[in-house]
């Protein structure tokens, strides 16, 4: 069960990231990959800075996800100007 929870969690996190980020592009397939690297850079950066990670399917890790994921997009964008 933990694979398909990473995935759910993977779509919904990528999907709000999509919308809040501008110039939003992607499928599904884009948006689950992104939650995920989100939820992992997230949980990193949130751990290391402010103790806080993603510790299941509550809001505040949906949040540090969301953070991480936004991150993602950030530098990910930065890379493809170049």
């Amino acid at each position: 069960m933990g694979i398909i929870y990473w995935i759910v969690f993977g779509l919904i996190v990528g999907s709000i990231a999509n919308f809040i980020g501008p110039e939003a592009k992607g499928g599904i397939v884009a948006s689950i990959v992104l939650g995920i690297l989100g939820a992992i850079v997230g949980g990193y950066l949130g751990k290391t800075f402010f103790g806080v990670s993603v510790t299941g399917f509550n809001l505040k890790s949906i949040f540090v996800a969301v953070c991480g994921a936004l991150v993602v997009l950030i530098i990910s964008r930065m890379l493809m100007r170049n």
